[in-house]
């Protein structure tokens, strides 16, 4: 990269080439003494985390041209081989709460170093150009533009990443310019290939969120409500598949470790995994769930009384459960799950795969006598009737959600789909799209939302007060309407 920069940039003045590895650079080195611009250049071994990068930029003239390829590993795999090479622990995410201990905390390490690179630039006239996964470069993006950060121009070069790399993985190459001037510009062109000249598409930052298509967004979000009476819901969390995770055979249930069990019907249910939800057909349970729990961190002890022979059985597997490593799991009751709560018992769910590509709705209603559980690769609204669920179905399988829901996801991501997503469309305004805001009005009366005929009366008038002039059935395109209807202050 050094050597084809040097070459391509003749007017460069001045060259630094960094690598961890001390055999790279002794290669690099050997070369260089052949070239004619070797007195521009000086190589060094170093390790990006101990590097003072502030120092180093310091010393080069504007503008700057930072380039490399950073290592597409994230903070978690490296913990896993007992790896040191990692950056200072600190929550520079921002995440909060439950989320800064789960999932959402692993971060590329590129993912930090770029954002580093790109800080200490602010200020510069300078281009930072990084091969690294496109979900990396998204997640650089929304950082700097959540932090209003310096950049002038954002381009996404896309690379088959099979073919160059040998890697399932989506890359790319990802263009940053710096400027010192006020302008600002938060969309990122995308290309097909580095040597495209026109871009495919733009995505981009609005309303402090990241926008997968700016073009749809635009079009389509006037559906966007924060308010929503429906809460979608994420399926339950276990972590230990070959024990909590069923078949039913005709003398009990076989565990996925091949044994035969004899276990109460009281803490076993109906389950639906990601690939189930995903079909176009019917859903119907094939494996069922060991559910310990109906609230989060409830007592797990009344087990051993109530369904002695389940007790035991997790009991004589509380090595593995025990070992689960995630931290939600620390300070809570023995064989605690998570994701559990009233809802998960709903005879009734609209649920969707977040792992699939497809935006398909599915109905999910009981299975022998028993509420169906989902696991915690779905997401889904509780409902109390066949008919809400149905009529809740077609609404999100509608042509409107769909191109809606299209403006924030990013196919390419390792869950497409995720509760963050769907909780943006307002079913009050998406209803109200497709001419059907009367029927989800009584299904809200229905489900509690009438405690009182002075709520019911406020809920309907401000509702109606929303509308813009000349309500014909549809919201106007140009109508900013968040269909919170709870962010009344009355209701």
């Amino acid at each position: 990269m050094l050597l084809s920069a040097l070459d391509r940039f003749s007017s460069a003045t001045k060259a630094i080439g960094i690598d961890v590895n001390p055999e790279y650079i002794e290669r690099v080195k050997n070369r260089l003494v052949t070239q004619s611009y070797s007195h521009k250049a000086r190589v060094f071994q170093g390790n990006f985390f101990d590097l003072d990068w502030g120092q180093t930029f310091d010393n080069l003239p504007d503008p700057v041209l930072v380039i490399g390829n950073p290592p597409w590993v994230t903070s978690s795999e490296l913990a896993s081989l007992n790896s040191a090479n990692l950056p200072k622990k600190t929550n520079f995410q921002g995440l909060s709460g439950l989320d800064a201990k789960t999932g959402k905390s692993n971060f590329d390490i590129s993912e930090w170093m770029l954002i580093h690179i790109l800080e200490l630039l602010e200020h510069r006239d300078a281009t930072m150009a990084m091969l690294c996964k496109t979900s990396v470069a998204r997640k650089v993006l929304s950082y700097t533009w959540k932090r209003n950060l310096g950049l002038r121009r954002s381009q996404l070069y896309l690379i088959d990443a099979k073919k160059v790399f040998d890697a399932s993985v989506d890359a790319c190459l990802l263009v940053c310019d710096v400027s010192t001037d006020e302008r600002r510009d938060q969309v990122c062109h995308v290309y097909d290939g580095l040597s495209s000249e026109m871009h495919q598409s733009t995505f981009g930052y609005r309303n402090n969120r990241l926008i997968a298509s700016i073009e749809r967004y635009e079009r389509w979000k006037h559906l966007e409500g924060d308010g929503n009476f429906y809460k979608w819901r994420s399926g339950i969390k276990h972590d230990c598949s070959k024990v909590m995770e069923l078949e039913k055979e005709k003398h009990g249930f076989r565990n996925k470790l091949g044994e035969l069990c004899d276990l109460e019907a009281a803490y076993i249910y109906p389950m639906l995994k990601s690939s189930d939800i995903a079909k176009e057909s019917i859903p119907r349970p094939s494996r069922w769930m060991l559910v310990t729990q109906r609230t989060i961190g409830k007592d797990t002890t009344s087990i051993k009384y109530t369904a002695p022979k389940t007790w035991a059985y997790l009991t004589s597997h509380s090595a593995r459960l025990d070992k689960r490593q995630s931290s939600i799991y620390k300070g809570r009751p023995r064989f605690s799950i998570f994701g559990v709560g009233a809802y998960s018992f709903s005879p009734w769910k609209v649920a969707i795969s977040g792992l699939y590509k497809k935006l398909h709705f599915a109905v999910v209603g009981p299975h022998a006598g028993k509420p169906v559980v989902l696991d915690d690769t779905c997401y889904f609204i509780p409902c109390q009737s066949e008919k809400e669920a149905r009529y809740l179905a077609e609404l999100l399988n509608s042509e409107a959600a769909k191109e809606f829901f299209k403006s924030f996801i990013f196919w390419d991501a390792k869950r497409p789909i995720t509760a963050n997503i769907l909780k943006r469309l307002s079913l009050v305004a998406l209803a109200r799209e497709l001419g059907a805001r009367d029927r989800i009005m009584s299904f809200l009366a229905a489900n509690g939302y009438s405690a009182s005929p002075h709520k019911q009366l406020v809920l309907f008038e401000w509702e109606k007060a929303i509308r813009p002039q000349g309500y014909d059935g549809r919201v106007a395109a140009h109508q900013p309407i968040g269909v919170g209807v709870a962010s009344a202050p009355e209701v």
